[in-house]
């Protein structure tokens, strides 16, 4: 049986195009046109394929890890799932865990911790917390477009300024600048440090590859406004597609140095679990006549597979066109002059007070 509901064409603003089958699914549904339109409306597109938000409440927001190749150990996310629907996003195998499909469930069917901010104070105030800097929206975007709305993202910042706690981010998202007056004030007492994602400058290609993600330009804006508002701000090219975007990338060192950002990093395509299909389907959408070149300099990169999640390899990559993109990255590097953005000052840190029922007399 066919796991995966066949899409006529690519769908406008969606990354995917099918419901991809998640690895934890008992039951499959297909769904198949019967030739008067019940399936697909006129444009082509799935019926109510709308953005839905669900509201949750996290018994628990700080998450752990010691990953060698990770530059944090905790990390917290406001959302599940991410409508910038990046086609090549590594969270898409994480809906499996809900039952959802990592394809067009995850880009429209999220999830707002709305009671994250208030679950990190308890959290914080523990008498066994040891302050590290906090990844903020590391598996979905922070500053994904429902964020406008429910403003998760911005009541934990608020935490995390008022316990001066280190937090960094990697954001698309240009709603960042939204929050310039703490990240301004936190910046000052180095608290915080952020790193714009960039994979083209072509607006055509990042409207198919990040539908709902800022456009290239924009981000390279908010790249200046972070730098100009003093806060450390640094790009990171991800992910590098060999024969996609990877004829991009000292551009985008340079369009972004230029802009402002002082330190850069970049990241190769990774395809974990149910992703690989998904990728596969879109470049098979998308790119016919060099899907099969791509997935060879994919399987050329990771020993013969389409993905190798080994520490240190799953994010550069081996063999020669890995090699190749190293090479360019480090001469482009240190021909613009980037750095390295200091460590975040984990010191500071006041822990929040409990609630108590007779407030605060002083």
């Amino acid at each position: 049986m066919d796991d995966t509901r066949k899409p006529l064409a690519p769908i406008k603003g969606r990354g995917s195009a099918s419901w991809v089958a998640g690895r934890y699914e008992k039951t499959i549904a297909i769904g198949e046109d019967d030739g008067w339109g019940s399936a697909y409306d006129k444009e082509g597109d799935p019926e109510r394929l709308r953005t839905t938000v669900s509201e949750e409440r996290a018994r628990s927001i700080i998450s752990r890890n010691n990953s060698p190749d990770i530059g944090f150990s905790q990390s917290v996310n406001p959302y599940r799932g991410c409508e910038h629907g990046c086609v090549y996003c590594f969270a898409r195998p994480s809906h499996a865990y809900l039952e959802l499909s990592p394809g067009l469930d995850f880009e429209t069917k999220l999830f707002a911790k709305t009671n994250a901010a208030e679950q990190l104070r308890i959290e914080l105030a523990k008498p066994g917390y040891t302050p590290a800097p906090i990844a903020l929206g590391i598996n979905t975007d922070s500053y994904q477009p429902i964020e406008r709305d429910y403003k998760v993202s911005r009541e934990i910042l608020e935490v995390l300024a008022e316990c001066r706690h280190p937090v960094s981010f990697v954001t698309k998202g240009s709603l960042i600048t939204r929050d310039l007056d703490l990240l301004a004030s936190m910046a000052k007492q180095n608290l915080v440090s952020v790193y714009l994602s960039v994979t083209s400058l072509d607006n055509r290609l990042s409207a198919k590859l990040e539908p709902r993600a800022s456009a290239p330009h924009t981000r390279l804006k908010t790249i200046q406004a972070l730098h100009e508002a003093g806060v450390p701000v640094g790009v990171l090219v991800a992910p590098v597609i060999p024969m996609i975007t990877d004829r991009d990338l000292e551009h985008i060192l340079e369009a972004a140095r230029e802009a402002g950002a002082a330190s850069a990093g970049y990241v190769l395509l990774r395809l974990p679990h149910e992703l690989k299909q998904i990728w596969r389907e879109w470049l098979e959408l998308h790119y016919p006549e060099r899907a099969a070149h791509v997935m060879s300099l994919m399987q050329q990169m990771h020993g013969g597979k389409d993905y190798d999640s080994t520490f240190g390899n799953r994010m550069r990559g081996q063999g020669p066109f890995a090699d190749l993109i190293a090479q360019r990255f480090a001469k482009a590097h240190k021909r613009l002059g980037f750095g390295r953005l200091g460590p975040l000052d984990s010191g500071k840190f006041i822990p929040p007070r409990k609630p108590s029922p007779q407030f605060d007399l002083f």
